[in-house]
């Protein structure tokens, strides 16, 4: 899944797909270096970030879901808003990617009326404050009973599939996020397809000493490898052509282990 942000604030590479010529080369050659899917996000989720209203976010994922909608690509959207989402499905997009998890009953509604299928993320907290003291007793325990939650209420609404991410770096320290990583197989190993989207995340940093967001491609890269040997079904990434090239060479690796 490549990152396509169309946002002058996200937190690595604000601004520079917030054009329409540019946001449209950029999903162009992510679908030449094969990934799966683009997802779109036109409000910034990284911590401290401040909300936009609907309007302005439309505003800047329409135009470019519009565009790429007959061009082949299978386009996921990045929002919180039920709003958002159901003008995005209309407009040709075909997966919703809810950092909220799909608490709200109306982004439910969108996507079981649309057929659509949705990611259900874990996150403690909102963009704006959830990393302010993230607390939890038994992180994986918790996070992994909040996504099989989310599970049964979701698909018994009608929505006819869903992806779940454990939300790394979402209201998590470096030790859950550790923890959540390790503790992948447990989640991969049910019938629901799991993303993981650590793509430049600070824990790089804390591991690594990797200050500017924009350098830890190759952290990214290691991060993503281990949850694809974990069982995922997706990672979610910036660099998407090094992680195609990436999956690519460990799949042939492993194709008679």
């Amino acid at each position: 899944m490549g990152i396509l942000n169309v946002t002058p604030d996200s937190f690595s590479d604000g601004g520079r797909h917030a054009t329409l010529d540019a946001a449209l080369a950029a999903a162009r050659a992510m679908r030449a270096a094969g990934v799966l899917m683009v997802d779109i996000g036109g409000e910034s989720t990284r911590p401290g970030a401040e909300p936009v209203a609907a309007e302005q976010e439309l505003g800047r994922v329409l135009p470019v879901i519009r565009a790429l909608a007959g061009e082949g690509l299978v386009i996921s959207v990045d929002t919180m808003k039920a709003e958002v989402a159901h003008a995005a499905l209309q407009a040709g997009a075909h997966l919703i990617n809810d950092v909220t998890g799909l608490r709200d009953p109306g982004m439910v509604q969108v996507c079981a009326q649309a057929g659509a299928p949705a990611c259900v993320m874990h996150m403690q907290g909102e963009p704006r404050t959830m990393q302010a003291s993230p607390q939890y007793a038994d992180v994986v325990a918790e996070v992994h009973g909040f996504l099989r939650g989310r599970i049964a209420d979701v698909l018994a609404a009608g929505v006819p599939d869903v992806l779940l991410d454990p939300g790394i770096g979402f209201g998590k320290t470096l030790e859950h996020n550790l923890a959540l990583l390790r503790a992948l197989p447990e989640l991969t190993a049910g019938p629901q397809g799991v993303l993981v989207g650590a793509s430049r995340k600070r824990l790089i940093d804390y591991l690594a000493g990797v200050p500017q967001a924009d350098e830890r491609d190759p952290g990214s890269l290691a991060l993503h490898l281990h949850a694809a040997r974990c069982g995922a079904a997706l990672v979610r990434a910036h660099a998407a052509s090094a992680h195609v090239q990436a999956l690519r060479v460990q799949a042939a690796l492993e194709e008679h282990v």
